[in-house]
């Protein structure tokens, strides 16, 4: 499908065509077939790269030419949606009759901008627009298209109830708001679909042929069964693997489980690549070094990225801040930056696909069980998601680096079919969060409303109706036995604490913890090191990591020299 035949203004048709589009991806055609254009709501479910951004674009554009209220972009990371903010801001060239305000929100969760009122395109992340919903802004009721980017992180244990959340909110306003959902290929997206009343487009065609492998002592098996080896150096496999693909023309991805590692292994990327480099590159790189030195304070991250970055190898990480993670970020889609080292926040969403992505560990630190555990595969689909550049590559690889597993890793990860997505919002901690949000946003709410709103959730729709009763009940109980909710007759409202606790999103239990250490603090001496240790002994900082033997010496002298002030 042709972009000139979509019913779009001409306007908006002569823009994706100066954008470079010219001809629909086959998901994007599937969601104009299933009604993008006409105000249906959809639930995409498709490979990496497959050109979810276009179809987000084109219902922007669609609702836009014909209606007065506000798109909503929600994002999952500040990272993509700073992507994404750039990415529409252009949009506000085109006239459709009327004018296109952008506007990005991101942080600070006890402030709404008084811009975003104005704007009639916001880009926000989940937790921003779970504020905005907790503080009850007026322009809400004017939203008339959600785009909601990774909807399969529902099922993240952290994040997920919020993103669960605001999507039951949004589409139980009186609005009736069109709602676009992208999600990564899922196993349960008929029952995702159902549950946003969304019609469901998958679909697995991606542009670039992607072909899966596993490396194990210098041999790379792929799931065709092509063999291939990779010369083994002191740099470690996983470089080994992402330099092969650089002295082919390519470019390598390597994702590392930590930010510590990301550096490193850039930094042992480092040498060989630049003897990789033609003197053209070099000088283009020495340009960008001294751009990320001009525009960030020498801290001793930016300056090792500065370093690196003269030799054709970057890393990425949530740790960098935002001007650096432009600039790599730019650099490498430009193909200056040959080998990018990075944590797994590039594989939710930030669009940097390499023609090889390797998988240096398999392993993940998870912060519940205080221990490492192997990726889902769902994680491991994504990450191999961004091999394959569209216009630059005709195949893209993705190499998970093993240990004597290759056939386990084969069968569980490239065969294996990604997790269904299964609701968090039930758990302990999250139902008590967003039971209080819901009480604090909506006083005087019955206990049978509240049932009856989280039947309209993803967990809802996953359990009974019986034990979602008994767990709201639990959290009742709590959370008035703590003063944070106070009941009248058969109705419930917050209380001062509990609005506090709720707006400045902390966990009730937290919350508690808090105000029950202070109440029994002297008002006498200084409590400074005893307020820090409250702090880190809250929930949110568990599990504790374990101190290495040679600090705990000076940490015990430390408790020592403050022990007057713990409390």
């Amino acid at each position: 499908m042709k972009i000139e035949k979509l019913s779009l203004p001409d306007s908006a048709i002569d823009f994706l065509k100066s954008q470079g589009y010219e001809k629909l991806y086959p998901p994007q055609a599937d969601c104009v077939k299933s009604g993008l254009l006409d105000g249906r709501s959809i639930l995409v479910s498709a490979p990496t790269a497959s050109g979810k951004t276009l179809i987000a674009m084109l219902a922007m554009l669609n609702y836009l030419s014909k209606n007065k209220g506000k798109v909503i972009y929600l994002s999952p990371l500040r990272a993509l949606a700073a992507e994404k903010f750039t990415e529409f801001k252009k949009l506000e060239k085109i006239s459709i009759g009327r004018k296109i305000k952008t506007s990005i929100s991101t942080g600070d969760f006890e402030h709404i901008e008084k811009n975003l009122e104005k704007s009639n395109v916001l880009i926000l992340t989940n937790e921003k627009m779970d504020s905005i919903i907790r503080h009850g802004a007026e322009w809400i009721d004017d939203i008339g298209l959600v785009i909601s980017d990774e909807v399969h992180l529902i099922g993240d244990e952290s994040r997920g109830p919020t993103l669960e959340m605001i999507l039951t909110h949004l589409k139980l306003l009186e609005s009736k708001p069109q709602i676009i959902g992208l999600s990564a290929t899922i196993t349960n997206s008929n029952e995702i679909a159902d549950w946003l009343d969304c019609k469901l487009v998958k679909n697995d065609w991606r542009p670039v042929p992607l072909s899966e492998g596993v490396c194990d002592g210098g041999k790379v098996t792929m799931s065709d069964g092509e063999t291939f080896e990779v010369k083994p150096s002191l740099r470690g496999i996983p470089i080994d693997l992402g330099v092969q693909s650089v002295q082919n023309g390519g470019q390598s991805l390597v994702f590392a489980e930590t930010r510590v590692r990301s550096k490193s292994l850039a930094t042992k990327a480092a040498d060989v690549i630049s003897q990789l480099l033609v003197k053209k590159e070099l000088t283009a790189l020495e340009k960008t070094s001294k751009q990320i030195l001009a525009e960030n304070e020498h801290t001793e991250i930016v300056k090792t990225l500065a370093t690196l970055v003269k030799k054709g190898v970057a890393f990425h990480h949530a740790g960098l801040n935002q001007k650096c993670r432009e600039i790599v970020e730019k650099e490498f889609r430009n193909g200056t930056i040959k080998l990018l080292s990075s944590t797994p926040t590039l594989a939710a969403g930030v669009n940097l696909p390499a023609r090889r992505v390797v998988i240096s560990n398999i392993n993940r630190y998870n912060a519940k069980v205080g221990a490492n555990r192997p990726i889902s595969v769902l994680e491991y689909k994504q990450l191999c998601g961004r091999a394959g550049r569209p216009q630059y590559d005709k195949y893209g690889e993705s190499i998970i680096v093993g240990n004597g597993n290759t056939e386990d890793l084969t069968e569980y990860y490239i065969h294996g079919e990604s997790e269904p997505i299964i609701s968090k919002i039930t758990d302990d901690k999250s139902l008590r969060t967003h039971i209080l949000s819901v009480i604090v946003t909506h006083p005087g709410i019955k206990k049978e409303e509240l049932l009856e709103f989280f039947l309209q959730t993803l967990g809802g729709l996953q359990t009974t109706k019986a034990t979602l009763s008994f767990a709201i009940n639990i959290s009742l109980r709590f959370l008035s036995s703590q003063q944070l909710v106070v009941k009248k007759g058969e109705r419930y409202a917050g209380t001062a604490f509990g609005k506090k606790t709720s707006m400045l999103y902390i966990d009730p239990l937290t919350a508690t913890y808090f105000r029950d250490t202070i109440d029994n603090v002297s008002q006498q001496g200084k409590h400074t090191f005893g307020f820090l240790h409250i702090m880190t002994n809250c929930e949110e900082f568990f599990p504790n990591f374990s101190l290495r033997n040679k600090d705990y010496e000076s940490t015990s002298l430390m408790i020592e020299n403050h022990s007057s002030e713990l409390i």
